[in-house]
């Protein structure tokens, strides 16, 4: 079959590889519908992940498909069923499991891969993390499951109250899905990103206020000035960028949540003013991941199809055409593409 396989920094092959049989517990799914992601954006720029991958390696982390084949002692699975995989699954018996911190597990077991027409799916995942796809949701949409999922564990950590002002740091998928999730809450939503079609996008999910930043002098003083000047009770990172992360941190209010929520390069660091943090009593949250219930809740969202997510998915391509698909995704030319295996 052909698939993306990943080597390093922005190496990117597509080859012929044998097509996967499934071991004990294992399902084999036909693709149907693979989303890009921002941290896959991310992972080919870097040339690795410090959890997820190590290349060379089969590539993307987002898809929906099909069963096609079922492994020896798989339960309640069949051959057709239409599902949705999470690319994780905790072991559900180290010290962070036993306290339901299933994005801490010490042994996560990771999947990658779905930019190809096979995709197989390891036992763990089938046993905790392998969702039924509602009938009247599209491939398409089903496939957003992972990533809004780790928006709601994101949301779950950020100790967001009704009424409270929350500025959302970053434009992209992630970012987005945030301004939808939290306009569900009772929370007046401030975007801030570097494209007008995107923030548009964030107004139709219910942001209250957009701001391109490339237009602003000093973020920190507009976010206190539509805060009766204290800053936002709640600030959410979703880029991944150290200085930005220092940003958020400066529109906060004193006794603010800040979520660390973007993954920086390896070995980057950030400068915190102490008097700043230990004075106003600031919580900083590094969030990562998602969890089990999460991933349930978030396919439950999808199916209601209250939020038009459809305004995330840019084009729909090939998967020969999946490095040009990057180089646009580098540009911020797209935000998600759909990419078709076959």
């Amino acid at each position: 079959m052909l698939a993306a396989v990943l080597y390093g920094r922005e190496d990117l092959r597509l080859e012929q590889v044998a097509e996967p049989n499934p071991g004990t517990g294992e399902v084999i799914l036909e693709v149907t519908a693979a989303m890009t992601c921002g941290t896959d954006l991310k992972v080919w720029r870097r040339g690795g992940h410090a959890k997820m991958l190590k290349p060379p390696t089969l590539f993307g982390h987002e898809a929906a498909g099909r069963i096609v084949a079922v492994g020896a002692e798989v339960k309640n699975w069949q051959v057709g069923d239409r599902v949705v995989a999470n690319n994780s699954a905790p072991c559900m018996k180290c010290f962070f499991c036993q306290r339901q911190e299933y994005s801490l597990c010490l042994n996560l077991t990771w999947n990658n891969g779905t930019f190809a027409q096979y995709l197989k799916i390891p036992a763990p995942i089938v046993e905790h993390n392998l969702l039924a796809i509602p009938p009247t949701l599209t491939d398409e949409l089903a496939a957003l499951t992972e990533p809004l999922a780790c928006v709601l564990h994101g949301v779950a950590r950020s100790n967001v109250k009704v009424g409270d002002r929350v500025v959302v740091l970053g434009d992209g998928a992630i970012g987005l899905m945030f301004v939808a999730v939290l306009a569900q809450q009772s929370v007046q939503v401030m975007l801030v990103g570097g494209r007008d079609r995107r923030l548009q996008i964030g107004e139709k999910f219910g942001a209250a206020q957009t701001y391109n930043y490339r237009q602003l002098a000093d973020l920190p003083a507009v976010v206190k000035a539509h805060t009766d000047g204290w800053g936002a009770d709640v600030v959410i990172e979703a880029t991944g960028i150290p200085s930005v992360w220092e940003t958020a941190i400066a529109c906060a209010r004193p006794g603010a949540t800040v979520n660390l929520f973007g993954g920086c390069p390896r070995d980057t660091k950030i400068t915190v003013d102490t008097e700043q943090l230990h004075y106003s009593e600031l919580t900083l949250k590094g969030v990562f991941h998602n969890t089990p219930k999460h991933v349930c809740t978030a396919l439950a969202l999808l199916a209601r199809q209250e939020i038009p997510f459809e305004l995330l998915i840019s084009d729909r391509r090939p998967l020969q055409d999946l490095e040009q698909v990057f180089h646009e995704m580098q540009q911020r030319q797209v935000i998600k593409v759909a990419i078709y295996p076959k």
